[in-house]
């Protein structure tokens, strides 16, 4: 047994440790004073999101970028709410370029077709992707449109991060999210990206025409974000950068209740078999095996067949180096204050993260009210 907690031990501490290095090596990007030259189409799929869409709604009215260089698309999914009317009324009394259209089920991913349906509509050549939860910092555009002229990219993974988190339950969430984007970073660091967000996200118009969009992945509800990225890693011609800038970090809201938080997370979990990028599969399959591991030597120990110190000493180091790479997220994030709650919520996270992972196996998840079979 000591062993084989030996071998997870190495392999766990060899992804995450890599994972910290690469998060140093991408450059924090600083915006620059400089005149703005390109042109955004800004996707926002949305179905009943009048609870969130007034914070979006005026992010959006304190953009600092130029008016005339963009432009906003909203594509409603069926909302049975007042969000429609919302939009309205602000496209109404804004001065800004806003579209709401109606979207086409012609998959059986309602997001893809909304987003494919937009592009087909888009007047600009670069596309930006968020979602109708989340609020834009005012300097959004400029960070892109600084890096584009500075880094001359094709596709842009952008920061994420969650707010309001004032309960340890929200704090949870962040610690995840935090890691995630940890590890997001830490990809392109070292040369090897696998994760990406569609809150945050943007390539050129004609990058996603040329690999046919989701063509290939949209019989998978999820994966807008990730997917897409796989194309454009496989492809010769795009760049792939991450625009690691605090002006350019959009803020979304953490999930409100326990059942609506593992449904968000079985929903993510379930794309996973259909991932392409082997880096992506083995880092997922690897930190799978180390929480699986920690709850296993958790039953053996109790059972006495194995030493309480094994136990120990696996979680002490899983612990020890996950630390690491969350705490350079949060600082970068500027969000140090959530990490007090990482003392107990590692104790939580394996049995979180086992449970999603099989849950995500046997059974299909709800979705914006909708059912969905893996």
């Amino acid at each position: 047994m000591s062993l084989i907690a030996l071998i997870i031990v190495i392999l766990y501490l060899a992804l995450i440790g890599s994972l910290i290095l690469g998060f140093d090596k991408v450059n924090e990007f600083t915006l620059k004073d400089i005149t703005p030259e390109n042109r955004f189409s800004i996707l926002i799929p949305f179905r009943n999101e009048a609870e969130n869409l007034p914070a979006l709604l005026q992010s959006i009215s304190t953009l600092n970028y130029s008016k005339a260089h963009f432009e906003i698309i909203f594509i409603d999914d069926d909302s049975e709410d007042n969000s429609v009317a919302l939009i309205n009324a602000f496209q109404k009394k804004s001065k800004l370029n806003i579209s709401l259209i109606k979207n086409i089920r012609s998959s059986n991913s309602p997001k893809k077709d909304a987003i494919t349906l937009a592009i087909s509509q888009a007047k600009h050549p670069w596309i930006i992707t968020t979602d109708a939860d989340c609020v834009l910092p005012i300097y959004w555009l400029d960070s892109f449109d600084c890096f584009i002229q500075e880094r001359q990219p094709d596709f842009i993974v952008a920061p994420v991060t969650l707010s309001h988190c004032n309960t340890f339950f929200k704090r949870f969430q962040l610690l995840e999210i935090l890691s995630l984007q940890g590890a997001t970073i830490g990809g392109f660091g070292i040369n090897k990206p696998f994760l990406s967000n569609g809150a945050n996200l943007g390539f050129k118009t004609n990058f996603f025409n040329t690999v046919n969009g989701y063509q290939g992945n949209n019989t998978i509800a999820s994966g807008d974000d990730i997917f897409l990225l796989e194309k454009a890693i496989n492809h010769p011609q795009t760049q792939v950068k991450y625009l690691k800038c605090d002006k350019a970090v959009v803020t979304t809201i953490p999930e409100n209740s326990i059942t609506s938080l593992f449904a968000q997370r079985v929903r993510w979990a379930a794309k996973t078999s259909n991932y392409r990028n082997v880096f992506g599969k083995l880092s997922g399959l690897v930190i799978f095996t180390m929480n699986a591991a920690l709850l296993c030597y958790l039953l053996f120990a109790i059972s006495g067949v194995v030493s309480y110190k094994v136990l120990v000493y696996v979680f002490v180091i899983k612990f020890c180096i996950d630390f690491l790479l969350i705490f350079k997220s949060a600082r970068f994030f500027n969000q140090e204050h959530t990490l007090f709650s990482y003392i107990f919520g590692c104790f939580l996270y394996p049995f979180f993260s086992v449970f999603v992972a099989f849950t995500s196996v046997f059974k299909g998840y709800k979705w914006k009210e909708r059912a969905y079979r893996k």
